[in-house]
């Protein structure tokens, strides 16, 4: 037999989004239930940058830590995957008790159902097809100059121009380093203008498609070019298609929203979807959000989710005087 649980807020995701919009609701003596399916995006990171107070922790220190404090004040973290989601009813229901809006099945037959739905799914990297990309991906192959930049400063960095963004990419990484080659992978995603800011800083341009990033599996060794050519390289750049994981948003009736590099789950105010009951945090919502910005998100939604069972739980007690 299944097991059954049921809660105010089921939150699908244990990232830094998922984690604090637990916090936020569990301080506020809502009964959260935290879904995790244990696959942190930025899990190959050495550390994560940009988070004030804790800037170089590694990712899962900090994702332990806010485990730790979510269920201090009673949020319930379990691990799974969820597959499948349903609503039930309005999330509207004069007796709030009867509010369970939602149906979420796990992949090991778990139902959880709840009167409200955070979604911090996250997103999906979909790296170039290039050889090497994968193996180093996160480590030595990167994507943000505001994570990773700091740490390859003044190196030899090789951006793999293969998207729209490619050109901004390598103007913000010659901020960190004077040695900035873009080797235009891509035909055609470099344009006039981008070419003559490119060369005005001092960055080199090769017109070569890539045969593969060298790699033993753990270091970089240079990036090989289809005319045999080897660019020397401490670090190289990509541009992945940031696809949102909105399979539970779409099962909802949602859409996603395109994005010239990705897709995302639109949201409002506070992480408000379109979809009644439903909010999307972190990078389900917002593609360049990093751990600091993903926490403020899930804090903000997590608040504005009580503040949403606050007024339903009034009229409900209202319509009984």
């Amino acid at each position: 037999m299944s097991t059954e649980l049921t809660c105010d807020v089921v939150v699908i995701g244990g990232g830094p989004g998922g984690l604090a919009a637990a916090t936020a609701l569990a301080r506020s003596r809502r009964s959260v239930i935290v879904v995790d399916a244990g696959q942190p995006r930025n899990a190959p990171a050495a550390g994560a940058h940009n988070v004030l107070g804790h800037d170089g922790v590694p990712p899962l220190e900090i994702l332990a830590a806010g485990r730790r404090e979510a269920e201090g004040y009673g949020a319930r973290v379990i691990p799974g995957r969820a597959v499948s989601a349903r609503r039930t009813t309005d999330g509207t229901t004069p007796d709030p008790s009867a509010g369970l809006g939602f149906v979420i099945e796990l992949a090991d037959g778990t139902i959880v159902r709840a009167r409200r739905l955070i979604l911090a799914t996250g997103l999906t990297d979909v790296l170039p097809d290039i050889p090497g990309v994968a193996d180093l991906w996160g480590t030595h192959v990167l994507h943000c100059p505001y994570c990773h930049g700091w740490e390859v400063r003044d190196q030899r960095i090789v951006v793999l121009a293969t998207g729209p963004l490619s050109a901004h990419q390598a103007l913000l990484f010659r901020q960190l380093s004077d040695d900035v080659t873009v080797v235009e992978h891509t035909e055609s995603v470099i344009d006039p203008d981008a070419r003559t800011q490119l060369d005005a800083r001092g960055v080199t341009l090769v017109d070569a498609r890539v045969d593969r990033v060298d790699t033993d599996g753990t270091d970089l060794r240079g990036v090989i070019l289809t005319d045999g050519r080897t660019l020397e390289a401490d670090a190289v750049v990509i541009g992945p298609r940031f696809v949102a994981n909105a399979d539970l948003f779409e099962q909802l009736g949602g859409t996603v929203t395109d994005h010239p590099n990705g897709t995302y789950v639109a949201t409002g105010l506070m992480g408000a979807t379109d979809l009644p009951g439903v909010w999307a945090v972190g990078n389900t919502a917002d593609l360049s959000a990093m751990v600091g910005s993903a926490a403020g998100a899930g804090t903000g939604a997590g608040a504005a989710v009580n503040a949403d069972l606050v007024a339903e739980e009034a009229r409900a007690a209202a319509a009984l005087v």
